[in-house]
């Protein structure tokens, strides 16, 4: 079925329910697993942002990529404590979408099941976060498989 199972996480509430998702079905078919993170640098790339000393925008780009190898880490960890060895995936732009940047990675690692989550935006709510799953249905090429959530009550 699918060799190369590739799974987008974030630091949100969906990443347990979307890597477990993952696991199973990788462990289950016998694919390989990329776990992927993106890290979304546009925030650098404004105009208001160029005022901030280099320094601090570089320590803030050093910080962002490091609490990321480390949730990668984790999750990787996670992974293999259920019986599966991932790889792990950073990527980062300034200029590109995290959807691109996930369609992107996912077509270089060769993957043929990209599995992501939905966060349940609704409304103006969607409009204003904007939807990377919805993105990568209208633009990407790979099998897709999203794992439905809801937001917890606040």
């Amino acid at each position: 079925m699918y060799k190369r199972i590739m799974v987008a996480v974030d630091e949100s509430f969906m990443t347990t329910l979307v890597l477990e998702a993952a696991i199973e079905l990788s462990r289950a078919s016998g694919a390989r697993l990329a776990i992927c993170h993106a890290i979304d640098e546009t925030i650098f790339a404004r105009r208001d942002m160029a005022m901030m000393l280099p320094n601090s925008v570089g320590k803030s780009e050093a910080r962002l990529r490091l609490g990321a190898q480390g949730f990668l880490g984790r999750l990787a960890e996670t992974a293999r404590a259920s019986g599966v060895d991932p790889e792990i995936r950073l990527v980062e732009s300034e200029h590109q979408h995290v959807s691109d940047m996930l369609i992107d990675a996912a077509r270089e690692w060769q993957a043929d099941l990209l599995i992501v989550g939905t966060h349940g935006h609704r409304g103006i709510e969607r409009f204003f976060v904007g939807s990377v799953a919805e993105r990568l249905v209208r633009k990407g090429q790979t099998s897709l498989l999203l794992v439905r959530g809801e937001q917890p009550d606040a």
